[in-house]
């Protein structure tokens, strides 16, 4: 962005997020300072500049947000919505070399561009770049991309790095049998906790909802909604807990057989009860 006149002889600005200083007289004119002077701390202009970087920051992390809410979702995105937010840095962020699927549901590809009259460019997965223009694209989860080891092999010779995590992102598969009537899953149950809270906090830092006793993850599977949730305690319960058992909710909150588990709600649901768990206090000479 421009350079903004601070005080005498001084000019801000913000580079790579963060306020920088240059001087506009003597020998140093024109140079960036190492760091900011100790006569702009409090100056209006860099205080106007570091609430506009902190709501940059927070901006970005929404697109981030809303992206992987398409995804694990499976939402179809209007093709002219993604035209409209490209020429946003943060947006376009979030959105480069993510893979989308148009028309063809086969032919998956990593978005490098969305023009104004609503054009994709993608890389497919011969390597060609190709422009698409279909009304609408899916962000598939890639727990549903067939040949997702190729995926990401050819991800990584193409240098891919996307700003949500898709292709890399851990997957779980579901099995092909269940016990008949079977409604929980306890390959991370009792996982210790010094105390609840802790797991609590545990679940929200890596972005989950905590509700009642429960920290819950909501997805979109087959256009049907579905709550992951596992128990960490109830609320306010202040000696050490474990983490419960991993099950599924409809939209009326009724619980969900494991055998009519979706495979994105089972993959999402499975990958937040293994984050929760790997915090668990390991006793020392066990390794469990």
């Amino acid at each position: 962005m421009a350079w903004l006149a601070a005080g005498e002889g001084y000019e801000i600005s913000l580079v790579e997020g963060q306020v920088a200083a240059r001087s506009t007289t003597g020998r140093a004119a024109g140079r960036q300072l190492k760091s900011l002077p100790k006569a702009l701390k409090e100056h209006p202009e860099v205080d106007r500049l570091r609430r506009l970087s902190e709501w940059l920051d927070r901006h970005a992390a929404a697109c981030v947000a809303q992206v992987d809410t398409w995804m694990v979702s499976s939402l179809p995105v209007p093709t002219e919505l993604l035209a409209r937010v490209w020429p946003d840095e943060a947006w376009q962020g979030a959105l480069r070399d993510v893979a989308v699927v148009g028309d063809d549901p086969d032919e998956v590809g990593f978005l490098r561009d969305a023009t104004e009259s609503g054009e994709l460019k993608v890389v497919n997965l011969d390597g060609e770049t190709v422009r698409l223009s279909p009304r609408t694209v899916i962000l598939p989860h890639p727990v549903l991309l067939p040949d997702l080891d190729d995926v990401r092999e050819f991800a990584a010779e193409l240098g891919i790095a996307q700003g949500v995590e898709q292709i890399h992102r851990a997957t779980w598969q579901k099995p092909d049998t269940f016990t008949a009537g079977a409604t929980e899953v306890r390959d991370y149950a009792g996982g210790k906790f010094p105390t609840r809270f802790s797991l609590a906090a545990r679940a929200t830092s890596l972005g989950y909802r905590v509700s009642g006793g429960y920290a819950t993850c909501k997805v979109r599977d087959a256009g049907a909604g579905t709550e992951a949730a596992v128990w960490i305690g109830e609320p306010y319960y202040e000696d050490e807990t474990t983490t419960g058992a991993l099950s599924w909710h409809d939209e009326n909150g009724r619980t969900v057989g494991l055998s009519d588990v979706g495979p994105v709600a089972w993959s999402e649901g499975m990958r937040m009860a293994a984050a929760l768990y790997a915090g668990r206090k390991i006793e020392e000479g066990t390794g469990a």
